[in-house]
Parts: structure tokens; C-alpha cells; sequence
């Protein structure tokens, strides 16, 4: 047992290195994997990291504008509040008086900075007419003409907010000019500047972001949370397959389609066609899916408009000629439809009645000769070799009759099976006979395959007539100007009436389910020549006459046209 298990797990191996999709429990299939192959992440951590990854980069995307916003509405703020406290400064009479003389003045430079600390500003600067410092966090800068390169506004009389580089370094300043006499529209003599460090704009931005760090880290999670739950939905929406098994079965999907001799349509629940094989596009005439059924089958459409049954051998119309229909309902509505070219399914019984045909006559004829070898043998162990003679001598007599009945029959293939329906005759008891001066020209070998089927068939139901009683079959082949034609007389009960008007029919028989397709295909064939079959009683006798015209005259193909 364990034995047997290890050489299958050795054949399993072999197999799945040739077939890297193997079947797994549960109808999933699986990657097999070898040491020396990287795996690959499967479709639920492939999605879960790609959603992170969008969900991180908009995060960081929002981040970035978030910054930029609140660093612009931070500058705003400072910006409004360094032009108010200017304001204020720019109107103190001891700011004036100490711009107006333009001169250094330590009373001045105190009140300034505790100005200073009340608004909470990193420097309040006050300058003359000529940007030179009067007051300064900094008591070593007094004296020093101001930095920044931004006073030419407030110098003409204008208020101005800007972001420029000064002693203290990079800072959001608010400007105002000072008036002579505090008096507005006068004449402009000095410059009051309010400034905050850039350090305490990104303090501002930190500290927004960080009030807001709590909601990205929420909106991570559920975002994460969200991936993993998506993500196995769709893994139990697709049957558990990865994007590569999906891959290869569609693949093998079009090759199992294009490799199939049948047509092959899928009808979702709405009656809209979603795939066709290529067998299916040709006989609809080039039409392929995606495409309504209502508009390339009409007739299968009006027939599944109720929903589809399981149903097999459904004869249909397309495009006006006969097909075969079997039909699979789908779960959840819409079905699969394989459909065949009833005339092809037709050739197919048709060999395969030839074959049985064959079968039959050789049983026969392997029985006969048996029969006959024992009988000879006897004769010959029982001492009585003239008896054994003249039995061996009657059989090739009637062999030798039999064959001079059908010598002027030159079609060589009806011949054979004539020979043979005479062995199975012979078999089952019954008296089979050729009319004396049957005759075909060898011109009929163009409709050997037709005169094989059509004889075979009618004969056979002959035999089956009599249900194994002795009787009579005879077979009468002619031809004449017009045509051949062809008799076969059983001494059997005839056709029922119930069947008389519909024996020719598909299905239409006496003998039980599954018969009567012999005589419809034959009748079908003789038809497609111009011919035609009936039936008819004479005497005692059912008589079966099969017509044929004369076959067109052959024409050798043309010479094809040599241009020089």
C-alpha cells in the first residue's frame, strides 16, 4: 500500500513539473511550487498591498496639501497680527518724536521691546526716514540700516506683509509708515516692522498636523481593514483562482472551443450571446458574440424565452437549414448551446450503420463457413466423402448462380454487400434472392456510397420484418434512359398504417426508442439526389422502390489560362 502510494506521489511529481497547475482540494487550483521557484504573493496580499499603497500615497498626497494650505493660512495669520502690532507701535508719540529726530534714543528702544513681549512678536523694529535702526531686540544692531530690502513701501506711505531675510533671520514681517506729527497722508518719517521667525510658522503647521494625525491613522486602518474584506470577496467571487489559473483556463477555454466541430454559444440570463466558438460564428453566418440571441437565432431565442431544459438531439432550423441541438442550463439563468449540422450527424450514423453493416455480414459469413467446415468435417470422419463432395459442390453451385446473377452489376461495393446480406440471410433462415437480369453500368460507382446505404438499410429492415420466421427477400437493381432503380420484396407483415404517412420521418419506427434514423437518412440522401423512396404493397409481398436519376456527366476541370 505504501509502496503503491510512494510511486504515485512519484508520478504526481512528474506530472506537476510538466503541468505547473495542478488541482487542489476543494476544486481550487494551485501554483506548484519548487524550492528553487519564488512565491508569488497571492491575489488577496497582491490587492491588500496595492490598495495600502494607493491609500499611503493619497495620504501623503493629502499631507503635502494639507501643509501647504495651513502654511499659507499660518503666514496669513502672523502676517495680519505683525501688521497689527505695527500699527499700534507706528502711532506711540515717543515713536514719532524718535523718528521725526531720527536719532538713538534708549527710552524708545525699552518701550519697543516691551511691546515686544506683550504681542508676542520676535522682533519689533523701528527705523528713520533713512531705514536706519532705532529700536531692536538687539541692542548691538542699533544703528544699523535695516535688512531685508523690503522698507520701499512703507517708506512711500504704503502697509505691506512679506516674507524676507533679515538679521534674526527668515521671518513673516508686517510693515507700517510712521507719520510726522501721528497724522496720516503727511509725510512719512519712519518705518515700523513686526516680524515672526519661519520656525514659528512651521511650529503653527506642526502642531495642525498633528491634531490631525489621529484621523490618517483611522482612515489607514478602515482603509486596510476595507482592502482585506474587498479582497476576499472577490478571491470567493472567482472561485479561489489567481489572476495567472484565470489566465491560462481562458486560454484553454479557446483552445477547447476552436478544437470543437460543434457549435458552441453562451447565453447569459438576459438572452445576450457572450461567447461563441469559431464552428458557431460559421454556421451563423460570420455573426459572433457579444450580439443579441433574438437577432442570430431567432428560433432558439422564441424557444428559451421561458428558460432553458436540459434537452439533447433538438432538431432547429439556422439560416434555413436543419441543425441538431443539445442545450445545457447555467446556474443563476442563461445557458450553453451545442449545435451540429444535422447533415453531418447524419453521415456520421450513416457510417456507423455501414460499419455494424459490415460487422454483421462478416459474423454471418464467419458462422456460415463454420457450419459448413463441421458439416464436411463429419462427413469426411463418418467415412462418406462422396456426400462431403456433392455438399462442397452445391455450395459453389449456388455461390457460382449467385454471382452470375450479379455479374452485370458493376458497382463493385454493392456487389460485396449483396454477397454478404446472402451470408446473413443464410444465417438467420431466410431465402434471399437477386432477380435474374439485375444490371447498373459502371457509371453508378459515383453514387456507390448512396446505393450501399439505401440496399443495406432496406434489406436489413426486411429481415428484421420477418422476426426471424423463414420467408422471402428479393432485391431488383435496373436501370433504363431515365435512371436506376431499385426493388426489395419481403414476404413479411408490411409497414403499420399508423405508419404509413410518416415513415420516412426522423425517429418515425415500430421497433422502440432509439430507431428509426436508417430509412430517414437514407430518405434524406436520395432526396438530395432528385431522387425518390416509397413503399407500397403487393400481394402478399411489402415492396420498398428506391429512384435515382441518371448522375450528371463528369467534366474533367479546365486547363488554366496561360499568360505568357
Amino acid at each position: 500500500m505504501l509502496a503503491a502510494q510512494s510511486v504515485y506521489a512519484m508520478h504526481g511529481r512528474e506530472r506537476n513539473a510538466r503541468n505547473p497547475w495542478v488541482r487542489g482540494a476543494g476544486g481550487s487550483y494551485n501554483r506548484e511550487r519548487t524550492p528553487m521557484t519564488r512565491r508569488r504573493p497571492n491575489l488577496q496580499g497582491r490587492l491588500v498591498r496595492l490598495h495600502l499603497f494607493v491609500l499611503c500615497g493619497m495620504t501623503a498626497l493629502l499631507v503635502v496639501v494639507q501643509t501647504a494650505q495651513l502654511y499659507g493660512e499660518a503666514r496669513e495669520r502672523l502676517g495680519e497680527r505683525a501688521l497689527t502690532a505695527s500699527r499700534i507701535v507706528a502711532k506711540l508719540p515717543l515713536v514719532v518724536q524718535g523718528t521725526e529726530r531720527g536719532t538713538q534714543n534708549a527710552a524708545l528702544n525699552a518701550q519697543v521691546n516691551v511691546l515686544r513681549e506683550e504681542a508676542d512678536a520676535d522682533f519689533i523694529v523701528v527705523g528713520n526716514a533713512r531705514g536706519i535702526r532705532l529700536a531692536h531686540p538687539v541692542p548691538e544692531r542699533l544703528g544699523k540700516p535695516m535688512e531685508g530690502g523690503d522698507n520701499a513701501q512703507p517708506l512711500a506711505g504704503q502697509e505691506v506683509v512679506s516674507v524676507a531675510r533679515g538679521s534674526l533671520g527668515l521671518s513673516v514681517r508686517g510693515k507700517v509708515p510712521v507719520w510726522a506729527g501721528g497724522v496720516p497722508g503727511s509725510r512719512v518719517v519712519g518705518v515700523v516692522s513686526t516680524g515672526y521667525l519661519m520656525p514659528q510658522v512651521w511650529h503653527l503647521v506642526g502642531s495642525a498636523l498633528i491634531s490631525l494625525l489621529p484621523w490618517f491613522v483611522l482612515a489607514l486602518a478602515l482603509g486596510t481593514v476595507g482592502a482585506v474584506w474587498a479582497a476576499r470577496r472577490l478571491r470567493a467571487e472567482i472561485l479561489n483562482l489567481e489572476p495567472e489559473q484565470i489566465a491560462a483556463l481562458a486560454r484553454q477555454q479557446r483552445a477547447v472551443l476552436a478544437a470543437l466541430r460543434e457549435g458552441v454559444l453562451a447565453v447569459d440570463a438576459g438572452g445576450l450571446v457572450t461567447l461563441s466558438s469559431d464552428r458557431a460564428v460559421t454556421l451563423l453566418g460570420g455573426q459572433s458574440a457579444p450580439a443579441p440571441l433574438a437577432t442570430l437565432w431567432p428560433e432558439l431565442a422564441l424557444l428559451t424565452a421561458g428558460g432553458a431544459a436540459r434537452t439533447q438531439n433538438l432538431e432547429l432550423a439556422l439560416r434555413g437549414e436543419p441543425v441538431l441541438v443539445n442545450l445545457e442550463p447555467l446556474e443563476g439563468g442563461g445557458f450553453v448551446a451545442g449545435f451540429r449540422d444535422r447533415a453531418e450527424a447524419l453521415a456520421l450514423a450513416e457510417e456507423l450503420t455501414h460499419a455494424r453493416g459490415f460487422v454483421d455480414v462478416l459474423r454471418a459469413q464467419t458462422h456460415e463457413y463454420q457450419n459448413r467446415l463441421h458439416v464436411l468435417s463429419g462427413l469426411l470422419q463418418l467415412g462418406r466423402g462422396e456426400e462431403a463432395l456433392r455438399v462442397l459442390n452445391a455450395e459453389i453451385h449456388a455461390d457460382a448462380q449467385f454471382r452470375q446473377l450479379l455479374r452485370d452489376v458493376q458497382v463493385p461495393r454493392l456487389v460485396a454487400l449483396l454477397v454478404g446480406k446472402r451470408e446473413r440471410a443464410q444465417e438467420l433462415g431466410i431465402d434471399f434472392q437477386i432477380t435474374e437480369g439485375s444490371h447498373l453500368g459502371p457509371h453508378w460507382e459515383r453514387h456507390a456510397d448512396t446505393l450501399v446505404s439505401a440496399v443495406g438499410n432496406l434489406t436489413e429492415n426486411a429481415f428484421e420484418a420477418l422476426a426471424g420466421q423463414p420467408g422471402l427477400v428479393t432485391v431488383t437493381l435496373g436501370e433504363d434512359p431515365d435512371g436506376m432503380q431499385v426493388e426489395v420484396e419481403d414476404s413479411g407483415p408490411g409497414v403499420p398504417a399508423a405508419l404509413h404517412d410518416t415513415l420516412f420521418n426522423r425517429g418515425a419506427s415500430s421497433k422502440g426508442e432509439g430507431r428509426g434514423y436508417g430509412l430517414h437518412g437514407v430518405y434524406s440522401r436520395v432526396q438530395g439526389l432528385g431522387g425518390s423512396l416509397r413503399h407500397t404493397r403487393r400481394g402478399p409481398l411489402t415492396v420498398f422502390q428506391l429512384s435515382l436519376p441518371q448522375p450528371l456527366p463528369h467534366r474533367p476541370p479546365e486547363p488554366a489560362e496561360v499568360t505568357a
